[in-house]
């Protein structure tokens, strides 16, 4: 690939985003609302149609939990939980947005998708210069996205409509804040 873009698509999970996933009451409801299943669908499609590459972020701890922080309050009741376990259906990117063979896979042991992750030495020796972020929460993941590849350098595009927060307030609030360093537009808007 030739592009200096790649589209990250993070924590677009069965245990965050599949009806029957862990928080399939909380990120299901306003993504069908919202329509983000379709836009990220559609911005998959347009970046592969302009040869850009599609990583997958997602978050995943070995069957031990070796790498859950215990004191976290995001991610402390994981193993009691029984979500977040690599190698099982949970972890898996949802199928409508399945990755392709050849498809970086970028594990993550914590919010951000760059801390302790294989993702900027992939940027680097791609030649990657620009990042368009999609996925949940937007509080989350997406936000430290943003702010870590703004501070690494990278231009970043935040495709607001192919992610959603626990709560429609939770998203808007965090988009406000993220206004100053991503060019935030929409899957339908955007071209590769």
């Amino acid at each position: 690939m030739s592009s200096d873009t790649i589209l990250l698509v993070m924590d677009m999970l069965n245990d965050l985003v599949h009806p029957e996933g862990m928080g399939g009451k909380t990120y299901v409801p306003l993504m069908q609302e919202r329509g983000v299943y379709d836009a990220t669908q559609l911005a998959i499609s347009k970046a592969r149609a302009a040869g850009v590459m599609v990583g997958y972020v997602r978050v995943g701890f070995s069957p031990d939990y070796a790498e859950c922080p215990s004191g976290s309050p995001v991610f402390s009741k994981a193993a009691e939980n029984g979500v977040f376990k690599l190698g099982e259906w949970g972890t898996e990117v949802l199928e409508a947005f399945a990755p392709q063979p050849g498809d970086p896979d970028i594990i993550k042991h914590r919010v951000s998708p760059f801390y302790a992750t294989k993702l900027e030495p992939l940027l680097r020796a791609q030649g990657i210069r620009r990042l368009v972020l999609s996925g949940v929460s937007t509080n989350g993941v997406v936000s430290a996205a943003v702010r870590e590849g703004h501070d690494r350098d990278y231009a970043c595009v935040l495709l607001e409509d192919c992610c959603a927060g626990a709560t429609a307030e939770e998203h808007a609030h965090a988009l406000s804040g993220l206004k100053r360093y991503a060019q935030v537009t929409s899957a339908h808007a955007f071209e590769f």
